[in-house]
Formats: C-alpha cells, structure tokens, sequence
C-alpha cells in the first residue's frame, strides 16, 4: 500500500501552489505527476551510468513530491518554461 494516500498528496501539492488555482485536480492528474518523475528518475539514472536504483522509481518519485522536493508545473508555467530556452 501506497503512503501517503492520492489524496494527501493532492493536499501537499497544492498547498505549495502560488495563487488560488489548484495544481492538480484530480487523482489521475497526480498519478501521472509521479510516473512522470519516476520515467525521469529512471532517466536520470541511466543518464549517470548509475547502478541499480535503491529503492523503486516510483515510491523516490511519490517521497519527492510529499516532501516537496520536486514541484508540479501547472500547463500555463510548464509552456512559459519552455519558452525560456
């Protein structure tokens, strides 16, 4: 069983969220922002030419986002990102 629940981390994220808008919406948005991040993860280590990962990408990727190390994008601030390249 996954901890924390779908919907603590709903409440994480979108406590850090600048203005009133939510981040995320739903329980398909924040599983998708975690097999995102457990795909870079992955990446990541791959990239490093790192041995085998410690503890699943998936479960580092949920850790990131309770503890907030890693921040969700909303789809306006992900595009101005992008722009900035």
């Amino acid at each position: 069983m996954l901890h924390p629940s779908y919907s603590d981390l709903m409440k994480v994220v979108n406590e850090e969220a600048e203005g009133e808008e939510k981040v995320v919406n739903s329980r398909y948005s924040i599983v998708m922002a975690t097999a995102k991040r457990a795909r870079q993860i992955v990446d990541e280590n791959k990239a490093n030419g790192d041995g085998e990962l410690k503890q699943k990408p998936l479960s580092t990727a949920i850790d990131e986002l309770e503890h907030g190390d890693v921040k969700i994008l909303s789809a306006e601030e992900e595009r101005s990102d992008e722009d900035d390249f």
